[in-house]
């Protein structure tokens, strides 16, 4: 009975693994007792005594004796890659997906992988499937494909935790391959097609955006810029304009003083008369250019009295600002004359009444 459970277990694991996983993992065999035997290196032998466990032998060469003792199991301590074999298992948002993956184990101690388990890799196949089961339970299918890494830590700290007593380390833990429902893969499809569009029209409003604040931007450099250049012009030509009438007023200040010192020298009555004449003979050629009404005195081919009105008209005006000149200088020595008067009369006032005394 106990032989039949043994041949159906083995018949299980055949179907679970391939040959030549087989091959790679049992290459050795169970070797024949042969009292001189050379262990390959990266292997253990477990070696039994009258049906009990004996010893482990090492790599290199060992002895045994004949007969009571024997090699009951081969125990390889590479790294070994198992294929998990492809299975269901739903999500937390219910959506059921096939997956299969790899597990990378090694065998640290022989004894226990030889004598806790019956099939130490069967019971890790076992293991690695009911564990992604449960730890792809635990989470949504978007975080299945974000979380892949932290998915695969925690299915190898659960193998971990459950074969420790059997011998086994479990390094790392890959998922290989994920297939997912038609209909899921379509509406994974649209969803994202439709978050590229999303971010197409986003990209696209944040260009138009940053364009029209760049444009406006400009526009207002520029009108600034205008105003400034306004401003500088403005300035620069009121500056001129200052600056012209200045040099304006100072050359008519010039000329008339130089009038002024040429009329009060000799003939210079003279001088002035020819000039108002040449300009009256000069004004009266420009009449009727630009219009034809015109307003002409009485007398505009007399010459000389134009010329003579014009020099009464100066003297008269020399006149006034001679007076009022003269008028000034009376008011400013008005009172010392007075003074001068008031003491001259107090002088007479005191001779009399002294010669009333005498």
């Amino acid at each position: 009975m106990l032989k039949l459970i043994r041949n159906s277990h083995s018949f299980k694991r055949g179907v679970t693994l391939t040959a030549h996983q087989q091959q790679v993992r049992l290459r050795s065999g169970l070797p024949m007792n042969t009292v001189v035997l050379f262990v390959p290196q990266q292997e253990a032998w477990i070696v039994e005594r009258f049906g009990k466990f004996h010893r482990t032998l090492q790599p290199g060469l060992n002895f045994l004796l004949p007969v009571v003792d024997s090699v009951k199991y081969v125990q390889t301590l590479k790294e070994l890659a198992i294929d998990i074999p492809q299975q269901s298992a739903i999500t937390a948002d219910n959506v059921n997906i096939q997956i299969d993956g790899v597990l990378y184990l090694k065998v640290i101690e022989p004894y226990k992988a030889s004598y806790g388990v019956e099939d130490a890799e069967y019971a890790i196949t076992q293991l690695a499937q009911t564990t992604m089961r449960s730890e792809i339970g635990k989470i949504t299918l978007d975080t299945v494909f974000r979380e892949r890494e932290l998915l695969n830590a925690a299915i190898v700290e659960s193998i971990n935790k459950a074969a420790e007593t059997w011998g086994v380390d479990c390094k790392r833990y890959e998922i290989r391959d994920m297939r997912l429902p038609a209909r899921v893969q379509e509406a994974m499809q649209m969803q994202v097609e439709a978050e590229r569009k999303k971010r197409a029209a986003v990209l696209e409003s944040e260009g138009i955006r940053e364009a029209e604040i760049n444009v406006a931007e400009g526009r207002k450099r520029a009108r600034i810029l205008i105003s400034e250049a306004y401003l500088t012009e403005q300035v620069n030509q009121a500056k001129g304009e200052a600056e012209a009438l200045v040099a304006t007023a100072t050359a008519k200040q010039r000329a008339i003083e130089l009038i002024a010192d040429a009329i009060s020298k000799q003939n210079g009555v003279n001088a002035v008369s020819m000039s108002v004449a040449e300009q009256y003979v000069s004004a009266f050629g420009n009449l009727a250019k630009e219009g034809n009404t015109i307003l002409l005195p009485t007398n505009a081919g007399d010459i000389s009295s134009l010329v003579t009105q014009a020099l009464s008209i100066y003297t008269t005006l020399s006149n006034r600002q001679t007076s009022s000149s003269s008028v000034k200088n009376l008011n400013k020595l008005s009172p010392t004359l007075s003074s001068e008067s008031q003491q001259s009369e107090s002088k007479g006032a005191a001779q009399e009444s002294s010669s009333a005394q005498l």
